[in-house]
């Protein structure tokens, strides 16, 4: 029985050097490797090229992954719970596509204004996935209803934001790039402002953890514990558009992510929600790094988009699932 318990922890614990790794390659690899020791020297020598790359490229780049990877998973991990669908992702039902509407308003009238793009990616988040959750509330609607009507507010969504890009023509450019997914171009002013807003939110999604597995029980039952169903259901809802559109205030709309990777903290640790939210946060900062780091090495020295490979790897191993389930159903 012991070691049937250390077991999930033992295993999640061993996600951490993995992450550790794929952060150091992240640091070392591109179209100009460096060394560990190169890396160590050119700490003492702000002048050399190497620290030029270190803090205005690569570690930039890493610690963006780390944060819109860990916050897209985490997301998708606490919509699938409130939804009780295995099918919601921050993609999936317009959660993404809500956060870039907002980013995008920032951008179409201040450019410059960085700080505000979280702040505006949430509220737009926010009111995509109240959208959603009024839909399951008040029409009981079924799981393949939820997914529909997430890819209804999508398809809304996108046409104001196409019609921003028709009034504001010079975003076009920029707007490739972001409605994309991709880590190129990220600053540590950007991670830095949205990891005001994101890290609480992942810290808050472990504490609530618990209250995430009783809810899963169902209404019933959760309200007879003495959970207050709506009240938990609406803080989670606003964690997800926290995370959700803290990512995408600076990684534009990376899919697939908030999707696929708590399926694969599921698959690894059972549906206890303690330890699938830190496998999530965990794995989703590896799977993000791990396909950027394949955008820029497989084509070297031209690069793609993360969004790119994780459109490829993340409809690939979507399309298995499908064909793993009986009936095609995911649990």
């Amino acid at each position: 029985m012991k070691e049937r318990k250390r077991s999930p922890l033992l295993r999640l614990g061993l996600l951490a050097p993995l992450l550790l790794a794929v952060m150091t390659a992240s640091l070392c690899l591109g179209s100009a490797g460096l060394t560990l020791q190169e890396l160590w020297n050119c700490l003492q020598d702000p002048a050399s090229p190497a620290y030029r790359i270190l803090f205005y490229a690569r570690l930039p780049r890493m610690l963006g992954g780390l944060l819109a990877g860990a916050s897209l998973a985490v997301s998708g991990a606490l919509l699938q719970n409130v939804l009780n669908n295995s099918l919601a992702g921050p993609n999936i039902i317009g959660v993404n596509a809500g956060a870039g509407l907002g980013a995008l308003l920032v951008m179409a009238i201040s450019p410059m204004a960085f700080r505000l793009m979280p702040a505006a990616a949430f509220a737009g988040a926010l009111l995509a996935a109240l959208f959603i959750y009024a839909v399951a509330a008040f029409t009981g609607a079924s799981r393949t209803t939820l997914v529909l009507a997430g890819v209804a507010i999508s398809s809304v969504i996108n046409a104001a934001s196409a019609c921003i890009k028709t009034f504001f023509p010079e975003l076009a450019i920029a707007y490739t790039s972001f409605s994309i997914g991709s880590l190129a171009n990220v600053s540590l002013d950007q991670v830095g402002w949205a990891a005001l807003y994101a890290l609480p939110a992942l810290l808050l999604a472990l504490v609530l953890s618990h209250d995430m597995n009783i809810l899963a029980l169902g209404e019933e039952t959760a309200a007879s514990l003495g959970l207050h169903v709506n009240r938990y259901r609406f803080i989670l809802i606003v964690l997800s558009a926290v995370l959700a559109g803290a990512a995408v205030s600076f990684g534009g709309l990376i899919g697939f992510v908030g999707l696929l990777v708590p399926h694969i903290a599921r698959m690894l640790f059972g549906g206890d929600n303690r330890l699938v939210v830190p496998a999530s946060a965990l794995l989703g900062a590896a799977a993000l790094l791990l396909c950027d780091l394949l955008g820029r090495l497989l084509f070297a020295p031209f690069e793609l988009h993360v969004g790119i490979v994780l459109s490829v790897v993340g409809g690939i191993y979507f399309i298995f699932l499908i064909l793993k389930r009986k009936g095609g159903r995911l649990s």
